[in-house]
């Protein structure tokens, strides 16, 4: 479906939309341990509130994908974002419930994952619909740096979610997540009057009844790579909170707004590579991933081997440059894969290689933090490293093919 050109209008409402929901989550990760601690939950409890959701997504964003090249892109990523809205004012209240003392322990912890995976199976619609309303109005040519310039809305939310955090955390624990929330609920108003429907003849047009699989031979090596970035990442992101309060011995507020932090650096680089080198140069997306992976291997061996501020500031720079890397070409090289009727399906299977990547990544980092805190940054770089050898190994056999 690429008979119309994406217009700056229709990208900046689709920037703006994921960019709602890239803040909500950069929020959640920087307030969540020590917010977990402060309702006396312990750390593979908390990194399993995330494993839990990750999971649900990773379920619900194909589905949600090829439902959207039924009903169209607009509904779907509508869906999401009320889904999200209303899913995190439900998370927040029971967190609140927890602050006070109503609720607490096993049954917290269980209201708490009900809640977040609730939540989780709703707004899992926004991202693969986003995407595929992006492929639907680009080339071949244009793929690539379309891609690069959506993603630089969860870049830019996890940019800003952070600063955001660290602001109204002085507000109290809950506060950035009903700020979250209400954010959720402007952009989906904004894509209800400003982006315009798929058009039902063109959906009609390129339906198509065949179910794309994970372990498609088209894209199979590229949605492993984004699985393995994303449990390498999510080991590292779901565990930095524990180690900073850990080590500079921090209060709740003082972590998140440290984690916060350190997350913005990550991000503010992710969005440096997707707005310059991405729009730049011309390689195949797998030379982009390779790159990337190089990054993030050299990241997370920094966080492995330090904890000293500026070396910690260093190695999620080097993450955020392979994130940012990594993602649009991982995007774009599935896209490009397939063909006009699948982009739905497509777009919804590399949704969920960030959610699968969760559910794996914080429960091994989580159990590894327990028994040693810098096992969490090594578990990441072999994964890495695993994956850079395992990309190199399928375009060997594709050369010699």
């Amino acid at each position: 479906m690429t008979s119309s050109r994406l217009s700056r209008g229709q990208l900046t409402v689709l920037i703006l939309a994921l960019m709602a929901t890239g803040i909500g989550q950069s929020l959640v990760f920087a307030i969540l341990a020590p917010l977990g601690r402060e309702v006396a939950l312990g750390e593979l409890q908390i990194t399993s509130i995330i494993a839990s959701s990750s999971l649900v997504f990773a379920l619900a964003a194909p589905v949600w994908g090829r439902f959207s090249d039924r009903v169209g892109r607009k509904p779907v990523i509508i869906t999401g974002l009320l889904g999200y809205t209303i899913g995190t004012l439900l998370f927040a209240s029971v967190f609140h419930l927890g602050l006070l003392g109503v609720v607490s322990g096993l049954s917290l912890w269980g209201l708490l994952l009900l809640a977040r995976c609730s939540q989780t199976l709703v707004m899992s619609a926004t991202n693969p619909a986003s995407a595929a309303y992006a492929a639907d109005h680009s080339t071949s040519e244009q793929r690539t740096r379309t891609m690069a310039r959506l993603g630089t809305a969860n870049s830019m939310g996890t940019i800003l979610g952070p600063a955001v955090s660290g602001v109204l955390a002085t507000l109290g624990l809950l506060a950035p997540l009903y700020f979250a929330g209400g954010l959720a609920a402007l952009a989906a108003l904004l894509v209800w009057r400003q982006l315009p429907p798929t058009p039902k003849r063109e959906l009609g047009q390129h339906h198509s009844r065949v179910r794309l699989r994970m372990y498609d031979r088209r894209v199979v090596h590229l949605l492993a790579s984004g699985v393995g970035l994303f449990i390498g990442f999510s080991a590292i992101q779901q565990t930095l909170g524990f180690q900073l309060q850990d080590k500079l011995a921090l209060s709740g507020i003082q972590t998140a707004q440290m984690t916060g932090a350190a997350l913005m650096i990550s991000a503010s680089f992710t969005l440096l590579v997707q707005l310059t080198l991405m729009q730049r140069l011309k390689l195949r997306p797998t030379q982009f991933v390779r790159l990337g992976l190089l990054a993030l291997l050299c990241g997370a061996a920094l966080l492995a081997g330090t904890s000293r501020l500026p070396l910690l500031a260093a190695g999620m720079a080097f993450l955020g440059t392979g994130l940012g890397l990594c993602m649009p070409a991982i995007s774009a090289g599935a896209s490009l894969a397939v063909n006009p009727e699948e982009q739905g399906a497509v777009a919804g299977l590399v949704s969920a290689c960030p959610a699968i990547g969760f559910v794996v990544g914080p429960i091994c980092a989580g159990a590894l933090y327990q028994v040693h805190g810098p096992l969490a940054p090594l578990f990441s770089a072999v994964v890495f490293f695993l994956v850079l050898v395992m990309l190199a190994l399928h375009e060997g056999r594709q050369r010699s093919a």
